[in-house]
């Protein structure tokens, strides 16, 4: 970026330059109307003059476009990450709301398999505190599951964004 305002703080300069000569040569020209060819040399130097103004004009505009297609790029790239972030902030409550579930689930099954031991060392079995037992690990594989799968989309959403850095493509749902 700095070699780019370089570019334009010079040509800006030149293009001072120019326009005070430009001036400088009308000023004689108007004053040597009478001189004939002292007139002439002095309107060959405007026009010399004239066109190193374009010439210079025209970089100046080659050199906005391209500091212009760079500035487009980078709120191009800025709008990705925005949207990168956005998605792994989605995951990050989606995998956190799973680890509490599945917490919640364990606590349930850890209780539940006191109260087994605590019957089974009286020598009662307790069909209900079996039943609840199976229950609650039977949500503890269920979340694990879901847990599972939220990873798993995490995964499968930071590989289709590798893949389109790598492709230069637009993101695809399906991987």
């Amino acid at each position: 970026m700095s070699e780019i305002s370089d570019f334009e703080a010079r040509i800006t300069a030149a293009l001072e330059r120019i326009g005070r000569a430009v001036a400088v040569a009308e000023e004689r020209a108007e004053a040597a109307q009478t001189g004939g060819v002292a007139s002439q040399a002095l309107e060959a130097e405007v026009a010399r003059l004239n066109d190193a103004l374009e010439a210079e004009q025209s970089i100046n505009a080659q050199l906005e476009d391209r500091v212009k297609a760079i500035h487009d790029r980078q709120e191009t790239h800025v709008a990705a990450l925005e949207d990168e972030v956005e998605t792994l902030r989605r995951q990050l409550m989606d995998h956190d709301r799973e680890m509490r579930k599945l917490r919640h689930v364990n606590a349930q099954l850890r209780e539940n398999n006191a109260a087994l031991r605590e019957a089974n060392a009286v020598g009662l079995s307790d069909a209900d505190l079996i039943n609840a037992g199976m229950r609650a690990e039977l949500e503890a594989l269920k979340v694990t599951r879901d847990v599972d799968v939220t990873e798993l989309d995490a995964i499968l959403t930071e590989l289709r964004a590798v893949m389109t850095r790598a492709s230069g493509a637009q993101p695809s749902e399906e991987v």
